[in-house]
């Protein structure tokens, strides 16, 4: 089989962060981030978030799924039911409250619908947000900075960093596809349709996050899954060749995955699901633990073929 991964060429097209890209991100953190302030001076009002506790009870009895403490809630945004978050306003801390609302006759739950019920809350904080100013105080509270200036340096930094790392990510791409295509290797239908299946698989778990399925978002993309499959054709047959590369790679270099390099392998899964390897551990059954041993193998792969080749940098 002619292959050749040694000595290939390709360009790293090194992008440089700007002054525009930094103020850019700024101005995300602002709008991601506002201030919170304590009212200690004045009782509620529409648009203060107010955080408390409640307790729901129809004819005296209180109710499943009516009960919550330290709860955050904006008055006047109707995230509850019509009449609640009026009856908050003009109350200050610690003072108990009793509303009484009467749930919506289509509300979601059978058993409260149509009913009067009686919440009796507890308001325990009053806050207001506002924007930020660019200032000194804006780095310390949120940019975990001493200066305005120093955050901007640190962001640039990491900006930088994060550009640089999808870089060669898209570098390594590049230079494999490139390997790949120097092979006498056609994948066969079956291959072909096996990492199509897993493509449509892939995106129906991505849309499951949102509440959503395939035939739901064919029908917003005005297409179907049978157009999404042959859409999806071209990439999975590339990915194909390419997955048979590595694993050619990792044949001919006699490549390994040790037992210190899959434990951080495991470990950086572990970080990615907020989680510690103790709780992932359960997890760990021999089908996962080949796709970490694919996953080291392929990584290796990847970086030997980069260390081999010819890269310009502009």
């Amino acid at each position: 089989m002619s292959f050749t991964y040694r000595g290939l060429k390709a360009k790293n097209e090194r992008y440089l962060i700007t002054d525009k890209d930094i103020d850019h991100q700024i101005q995300r953190l602002l709008q991601q981030n506002p201030r919170i302030a304590l009212v200690t001076d004045r009782p509620t009002a529409l648009g203060d978030e107010v955080v408390l506790d409640y307790a729901g009870f129809c004819d005296g009895v209180q109710f499943p799924g009516g009960t919550a403490e330290n709860q955050t809630l904006v008055l006047g945004s109707g995230q509850f039911i019509p009449g609640f978050e009026e009856q908050l306003v003009d109350k200050v801390c610690e003072e108990k409250v009793i509303v009484k609302v009467t749930f919506p006759e289509q509300y979601h739950s059978a058993d409260l619908a149509g009913k009067a019920a009686e919440f009796h809350c507890t308001i325990h904080q009053i806050r207001v947000k506002t924007a930020y100013e660019l200032d000194d105080v804006f780095a310390q509270e949120v940019g975990g900075c001493a200066t305005l200036e120093e955050m901007r340096v640190k962001l640039g930094e990491s900006l930088q960093a994060y550009t640089d790392e999808r870089g060669e990510m898209e570098l390594q791409d590049k230079l494999i596809r490139q390997a790949a295509a120097t092979m006498d290797f056609n994948p066969s239908e079956e291959q072909i349709q096996a990492e199509i299946n897993e493509q449509i698989h892939n995106l129906s778990a991505q849309l499951a996050q949102q509440g959503l399925t395939v035939e739901m978002y064919c029908q917003f993309m005005n297409t179907t899954e049978e157009k999404l499959r042959e859409d999806a054709r071209a990439n999975a047959e590339a990915s194909v060749r390419i997955n048979a590369a590595i694993e050619l790679i990792v044949e001919l270099e006699g490549l390994t995955a040790d037992e210190e390099e899959m434990g951080q392998a495991l470990a950086m899964v572990a970080r990615q699901n907020r989680m510690t390897v103790e709780q992932l551990k359960p997890y760990v059954d021999a089908q996962f633990q080949a796709a970490v041993e694919r996953s080291v193998l392929t990584a290796k792969a990847l970086k030997l073929v980069r260390d081999c080749a010819e890269i310009v940098t502009e």
